[in-house]
């Protein structure tokens, strides 16, 4: 059952947005509709329980299940204004997770397509996105692989440390496409954007460490 978004919930919000807004521009980082998505989205309505939902307004990770955690507002902020993002644009997301960061993207008016590898987290953010009004294209299975039979997409965002640029991703870009991936097989990752040029070649941009738990393969039972 979905919680309500109270005065409570909505001030918590703004002041959390706030918050994430100076440090996007302490990182050089700008875009106005990212805020403005993220304060439309409940975050507090992907945390399970009411005794959860006291820490949906703070810049900080979350556990989820499965091993998994909704990500930090700042890191959400980030790979969304990484991505660009214009109305209608097709956006493949790598690790649906609570369903959170698809929800920002589809507010900013993209249209997007998702893929979560563990079940329990698919079936959850299956009820939850459209009990909020989104719903994304949602794909159960590996996010190495992409959606080749969808493609080409405007952007990919991936939500889960890398260990390596998975290619299928790459190809899957239209040119003047971005990729913002975070890659590394440690405790900590190298956010990058990959931009595909027009003659298929690309270009990679480097935005700090962040930490993620590892992206996965092969399709959860």
């Amino acid at each position: 059952m979905l919680r309500e978004d109270s005065l409570k919930f909505k001030g918590a919000r703004k002041r959390l947005i706030d918050k994430v807004g100076k440090l996007m521009k302490e990182h050089g980082v700008e875009d106005e509709r990212v805020l403005k998505a993220m304060m439309e989205v409940p975050r507090h309505i992907f945390f399970d329980s009411v005794f959860d939902q006291k820490f949906a307004y703070e810049n900080t990770a979350f556990k989820i299940g499965a091993g998994q955690t909704i990500s930090q507002p700042f890191t959400v902020a980030i790979q969304s204004a990484l991505l660009e993002v214009k109305k209608r644009d097709k956006i493949l997301e790598i690790g649906t997770g609570s369903g959170y960061q698809a929800a920002v993207l589809l507010a900013m008016s993209a249209k997007v397509f998702t893929i979560e590898r563990q079940k329990l987290l698919y079936d959850k953010a299956k009820d939850v996105l459209p009990a909020l009004g989104y719903r994304p294209r949602m794909f159960y299975g590996d996010g190495f692989k992409g959606l080749p039979s969808y493609a080409p997409f405007d952007g990919v965002i991936v939500t889960c440390g890398a260990p390596f640029v998975p290619e299928a991703l790459i190809e899957q870009l239209k040119p003047g496409g971005k990729a913002v991936i975070p890659v590394g097989d440690g405790n900590t990752q190298k956010m990058l954007r990959i931009i595909k040029n027009e003659d298929g070649s690309t270009k990679t941009e480097d935005y700090g460490d962040f930490s993620f738990v590892p992206m996965l393969q092969n399709t959860a039972k």
